[in-house]
């Protein structure tokens, strides 16, 4: 082929990957690279080589396009090959280039999450932010270097690297970069927690696309539906991740249709809905197969083998969800991908636990724990924080200002989040710095409920309405359990679980989860916006179990923590709402022996209620046993 055959075809490669099509786009760019060691292999090439300069800058420019599109497919060794090879070209061949190569280099360590390195190569780029040129490329550097900071967790430095940028971009008037910078700073306040911030950042970004109506705007759809998730605007978060979807098909961008595809199905993981979850997902991982993108069917398969590892998933098949997750697993070691790795392997660790496999349950714990202190490490950041001393003398009480003003602002948002989510008592004590939360409880009560019939009346509603549905059914439960001084632990689909007991112990558990149950049974009405979605002979109620015992309790993750409790009573309690009735009261012997010696012991001889003996029949799991049904007296 001839010179100007060979540059129209990478040409033309580097339109597909602007399109999302990287596989294309990589065997197009392996065909070119092939091409050319058939007229000149790179070794023998010298600079008395006809026409030398036109065809090193094709070797320069196949190799540089094939580091991004690898870099795109989650192929980060590869691509970093690639990147090495076009900036040992650029260095020797042709200095024009070498900007441009010593970027890819950055990214490609910045994907691999090896951030010292990444800050080596962007260093011979930029020196601090007051040094800027005015121009694009510049403001690109600034940017990929805050984006290596906010991986850090030096947000304030992240912040002062995209606000000189913006500075930068204002003057020259360039609104398409100035929307890819706000959106940085959208993801950069979510992840600290600020999403009030974070969602004003991510409209503006909104706002500056919207002045072209045909480019994408899937990417800031996705940053704002991944904010309303976090916030629990759980029918606008859905909404969001519904427009990225579609604009990604408008547009034909291939990954990232996949990507959000996973997003959607991550989301109905997260609420419970684990048969719309593996049905996005497996899509998802369809996409990602046929794009060979090795991080995104690493991420994929993580997402299934937590599904179907999940004990409140119908479809549970722990042999499905460790298969998905060995696989995962291994991909993302080998992409040096820590962050999934560590997820991933947490997910086995509890499905291995959930089995009874204590051994490998203990071991893939500890490899978790040993890859989660890896990304803890302080070293990387020590070096960060090293050369930002050596850049940053004139700048210093600017920095001063800005970190503090970020710390009180993260501080105040965790503050907010943690109480949202939290016990008071727990978020208090995660707050004055205590760290592995573990209490042990010698006496509680626990109540499981659900929505009987949910399956038919929800069959035909849209997506949006049955979360508006839960949503109003579960915020009368919320405030049922608060009057009654009861602790919500957690929603499971159209599960509601709570305790009294804990984590404030009282003698009256018992007492008050009673009345919380007695109170969601009757004052739990359906309203009428939803009643024209409802199939004809549909049935709404409640089915309720109760037991009390012992439980272990304490704060269970990382970066979304929640505060659980477990025990064998757990598990007893929730076999009481699954074997119970619909707008009954299930309740164990144990439970219904110490509410009747809590009622003689307080002299209550007023209180109203019925234990209705059931009999003993089989509970799966715990054997034959005698329940009991609580009514109120007439």
């Amino acid at each position: 082929m001839t010179y100007t055959e060979l540059r129209d075809i990478i040409t033309a490669s580097t339109l597909k990957a602007d399109k999302g099509n990287f596989e294309s786009s990589k065997q197009t760019l392996l065909m070119v690279l092939a091409e050319l060691e058939s007229i000149h292999p790179y070794a023998e090439v010298t600079e008395e080589l006809e026409d030398f300069k036109k065809y090193i800058s094709l070797q320069f420019r196949a190799n540089y396009h094939l580091a991004r599109a690898d870099g795109q497919l989650g192929n980060s060794h590869q691509a970093l090959e690639y990147a090495t090879t076009s900036l040992t070209i650029a260095e020797k061949y042709l200095p024009d280039e070498v900007i441009g190569a010593l970027n890819t280099m950055g990214i490609v360590y910045l994907d691999l999450n090896l951030y010292d390195k990444a800050l080596e190569y962007y260093s011979q780029l930029l020196e601090s932010p007051d040094k800027i040129e005015l121009d694009k490329s510049s403001a690109g550097f600034a940017v990929n270097i805050g984006l290596v900071y906010a991986h850090l967790g030096s947000y304030d430095t992240a912040l002062k690297y995209y606000e000189a940028a913006l500075a930068v971009l204002e003057e020259i008037g360039d609104d398409d970069f100035r929307a890819n910078v706000l959106s940085n700073i959208a993801s950069l306040y979510k992840r600290i927690g600020s999403q009030e911030r974070a969602l004003e950042y991510a409209f503006k970004t909104l706002s500056l696309l919207q002045k072209n109506e045909d480019r994408d705007f899937s990417s800031i759809y996705g940053i704002i539906a991944g904010i309303y998730s976090t916030t629990g605007e759980h029918t606008i978060a859905l909404e969001y991740y519904e427009k990225a979807l579609a604009n990604a098909k408008e547009l034909g961008l291939q990954s990232k249709i996949a990507s959000y595809l996973g997003s959607i199905g991550q989301f109905y993981q997260e609420i419970g809905f684990y048969a719309k979850a593996i049905e996005y997902v497996s899509e998802s991982l369809m996409m990602f197969l046929e794009l060979d993108n090795k991080q995104g069917i690493a991420i994929t398969k993580g997402m299934l083998g937590h599904t179907y590892g999940s004990l409140d998933f119908e479809g549970y098949d722990p042999q499905k969800g460790e298969e998905y997750l060995l696989e995962s697993i291994a991909v993302c070691t080998e992409l040096n991908d820590k962050a999934n790795t560590y997820e991933g392997l947490s997910f086995l660790a509890e499905l291995y636990k959930n089995e009874h496999r204590w051994q490998e349950a203990l071991e893939h714990y500890q490899k978790y724990i040993t890859i989660r202190d890896e990304l803890n490490s302080e070293e990387a950041k020590k070096q960060a924080n090293l050369m930002e001393q050596r850049r940053q003398t004139a700048e210093r009480e600017k920095e001063i200002a800005i970190a503090k003003a970020t710390a009180a602002a993260k501080l105040s948002a965790t503050t907010n989040l943690l109480h949202k989510v939290l016990p008071e008592s727990i978020s208090t004590r995660m707050i004055d710095g205590e760290e592995n939360i573990a209490d042990f409880f010698p006496n509680v009560s626990i109540l499981f409920a659900d929505i009987a019939g949910f399956t038919p009346i929800s069959a035909d509603m849209p997506a949006y309405v049955v979360v508006r549905f839960l949503n109003h059914i579960f915020r009368e439960f919320d405030r049922i359990m608060q009057k009654h001084g009861c602790e919500k632990i957690k929603t499971i689909g159209d599960g509601y679980m709570a305790i009294a007991g804990a984590p404030i112990e009282c003698t009256d558990h018992a007492e008050r989860i009673t009345a919380a149950a007695f109170e969601m049974q009757e004052t739990i009405q359906l309203p009428e916006e939803f009643g024209e979605y409802l199939p004809d002979g549909a049935s709404f109620g409640i089915r309720i179990g109760l037991h009390t015992g012992s439980v272990v309790a304490g704060v269970i993750g990382d970066e979304r923590f929640v505060w659980d409790v477990y025990s064998d009573a757990v598990n007893t309690a929730a076999r009481m709402e699954s074997h119970g009735e619909a707008d009954k009261i299930h309740v164990t012997h144990d439970f219904v022996r110490l509410l009747q010696n809590r009622f003689a012991a307080t002299k209550n001889t007023n209180h109203g209620i019925a234990f209705v003996k059931r009999g003993e029949m089989e509970i799966k799991g715990k054997g034959m046993m005698k329940t009991y049904f609580l009514e109120r007296l007439p």
